[in-house]
């Protein structure tokens, strides 16, 4: 697997219109002001960028950019069996 954060950030710093170089991958995702209806907006993007199913009972897991990362690379190899390349 490899490190989405940057991606994730990118996903990030377009869907809430953030400058990329404020959003650090440890920082609590409330203080980049993404509530719980953020973070279902952030999968519901996340998903469309990547062309992923990731399980709302993920949600909980969406504490920073990192753990978002870690979720999608999870999903990731799921779908494409190991592989980061899209589909």
């Amino acid at each position: 697997m490899g490190d989405h954060r940057a991606e994730v950030t990118k996903v990030v710093s377009e869907t809430f219109m953030l400058d990329p170089a404020g959003v650090e991958p440890d920082a609590p995702l409330e203080e980049l002001g993404i509530d719980s209806k953020g973070r279902i907006k952030l999968l519901a993007a996340l998903e469309v960028y990547f062309r992923v199913t990731i399980d709302l009972d993920q949600l909980d897991r969406f504490t920073d950019v990192g753990s978002v990362a870690e979720v999608l690379e999870e999903a990731l190899a799921g779908v494409t069996g190991g592989s980061d390349e899209r589909l």
